[in-house]
């Protein structure tokens, strides 16, 4: 009986890992291919636009 229960249990296993590198693999791949998240506040492009909207709301 501990030896069904323990295929089971390494079956169980194998196939949740092959579904979870599926999925990964449908999603883009590791999180290392894609570009970092930059904060808006670290974010120099955001902050130029900043910059402009003041400039036009100071006119």
């Amino acid at each position: 009986m501990l030896k069904v229960l323990l295929v089971v249990a390494v079956i169980a296993f194998v196939v949740w890992t092959l579904v979870r590198l599926s999925l990964r693999r449908l999603d883009g791949g590791s999180g290392g291919s894609q570009s970092r998240l930059i904060a808006p506040d670290d974010d120099p492009d955001f902050l130029r636009g900043l910059d402009r909207r003041k400039d036009v709301d100071d006119s």
